[in-house]
């Protein structure tokens, strides 16, 4: 989770009558410098999209294309699907879950995971689980393998190689001066499974085209108990991981370089183990 420390910021809000996401904009800079680093310490704190066939594969109304994007991190905006009235729709949002009944939306910073063990006991969660279920479309992720002192990027996807999405929650706020809403959202995260758990002991939940469209489109009733066996770490043998560039460590490079894999000279060159050792 991310732990900024808002209160002069918040205050100075206050004080001008307002409460508005990332405001202030002498401190924009600073803010994305603590969620560049911030973001490293967490799962899930970073991840891709191709949006390949997003529209067939989650059945999607509307008109729509998306660019391809290699290093999304904690408050940028991308596409995430819900469904209203009846039908999957897309819709852009910003990664950090600002829940309606907070007067201060900075709290999203804090709130770019969500604990699936912990869903139905938090404020913040319990009711978006029942009305505000969404995906997130991706590709991969990536986490840090601690490596002494340093920590290395990988790359985590489907052996497949094929699209998958993160189930998620989202929340709309409305900033009470203007009336403008913000739209956010919140991965959630499991258990890390074999494969991922020497790097991290988390992972994002991992859902295929059917499993997504049950997160978005059926009704619980038990929710302890089938949150329970929704929510569980994809299967470690579906997964592959690789070691990529340090170019991932900031949010500012998003390029295909971001995912390609370390050759051995460029590893050499980066000075990062040769292989990953599962």
């Amino acid at each position: 989770m991310f732990r900024f420390n808002n209160r002069k910021a918040s205050i100075r809000s206050r004080k001008l009558g307002r409460f508005r996401f990332c405001s202030l904009e002498h401190g924009a800079s600073e803010l994305s410098r603590r969620a560049e680093a911030a973001s490293l310490k967490l799962m899930c704190g970073r991840f891709g999209a191709s949006y390949r066939d997003i529209k067939i594969v989650w059945n999607l109304h509307g008109d729509f294309s998306f660019q391809t994007r290699y290093n999304i991190a904690p408050s940028q905006e991308v596409p995430v699907i819900i469904r209203q009235e009846s039908r999957n729709e897309a819709k852009i949002m910003k990664w950090g879950l600002v829940p309606s009944w907070t007067p201060d939306p900075s709290m999203g910073n804090r709130m770019i995971n969500a604990r699936s063990e912990t869903l139905l006991q938090k404020p913040s969660f319990k009711e978006a689980v029942s009305k505000r279920r969404c995906l997130i479309p991706a590709n991969g992720f990536y986490e840090w393998r601690r490596e002494g002192k340093r920590k290395v990027p990988m790359w985590i996807q489907l052996k497949s190689r094929q699209p998958f999405a993160f189930p998620g929650l989202w929340d709309c706020w409305i900033d009470r001066d203007t009336g403008t809403p913000l739209y956010t959202f919140t991965i959630i995260t499991t258990q890390a499974n074999a494969l991922v758990g020497p790097i991290h002991d988390r992972m994002p939940v991992i859902y295929d085209k059917d499993m997504g469209r049950q997160w978005l489109e059926q009704s619980f009733g038990n929710w302890d108990l089938e949150l329970s066996l929704v929510l569980q770490p994809v299967p470690s043998e579906r997964l592959e991981a690789y070691e990529v560039s340090t170019l991932v460590n900031s949010p500012e490079n998003d390029s295909p370089e971001c995912v390609r894999p370390l050759s051995q000279s460029r590893i050499a060159k980066e000075q990062l183990p040769l292989t990953y050792r599962r």
